[in-house]
């Protein structure tokens, strides 16, 4: 690609002055998603359950990208609501960007499958995207054009032996995000979803080795 051509796409898909929130950025699609944001000249903030993987904020630093982050269990709701007033504090109340990443993904015959463990995945895939969604909405509706982005999956299509809850949960997801384009329209904010199909991170690669 000739110089000019690589200006001219640089320029045309400036982020220089958006703000934007990625859940589970530490590593895999998260990871990727916070370095191509910040890379366009977004300023991002992520978050992870576990504080010892925020130390990638450092890798970011040194790239001089603008990254802050934080500790969330997003299956807990106290703590997204927490999140959300990190984001607010960080931001001055302006959000440009929302990317539900964080997910968890259960490999495990349905009959064997219990109430806990359909509760947790269910309240870390759908639940807390759904109140994210909510807390963010007014942030948001005050950014110029505000955007939701989801994180699917192409199991939210086709069926997947020994992956039940993970699929319903992301069948929802989608519904989620054709209710709500529809219903925050009006309101300036877009709502979209990506649907990757397998990509070799570190919660597939788990997920492989317990289904085998």
């Amino acid at each position: 690609m000739a110089a000019a051509e690589r200006g001219s796409r640089e320029e045309r898909w400036s982020l220089a002055g958006a703000t934007a929130l990625v859940t589970g950025g530490s590593k895999g699609i998260g990871g990727a998603i916070v370095e191509e944001l910040a890379g366009f000249g977004a300023r991002v903030h992520t978050c992870s359950r576990n504080a010892a993987e925020l130390e990638c904020c450092l890798r970011w630093e040194e790239k001089g990208m603008r990254v802050t982050v934080s500790v969330c269990h997003v299956s807990v709701p106290a703590d997204r609501e927490k999140l959300m007033d990190t984001v607010r504090q960080t931001f001055d109340g302006k959000l440009s960007i929302l990317v539900n990443n964080a997910g968890q993904h259960l490999v495990k015959p349905t009959v064997e499958c219990t109430m806990e463990e359909y509760k947790n995945v269910m309240a870390t895939n759908l639940e807390s995207s759904f109140h994210l969604c909510q807390l963010a909405h007014p942030l948001l509706a005050r950014a110029v054009g505000g955007n939701i982005i989801n994180i699917s999956s192409i199991a939210s299509s086709i069926g997947f032996a020994g992956s039940t809850i993970y699929t319903i949960t992301k069948g929802a997801l989608n519904q989620l995000t054709w209710s709500l384009a529809t219903e925050w329209a009006p309101h300036n904010i877009r709502v979209n979803s990506v649907a990757p199909g397998f990509i070799a991170t570190d919660m597939v690669e788990k997920g492989s080795k317990t289904h085998k």
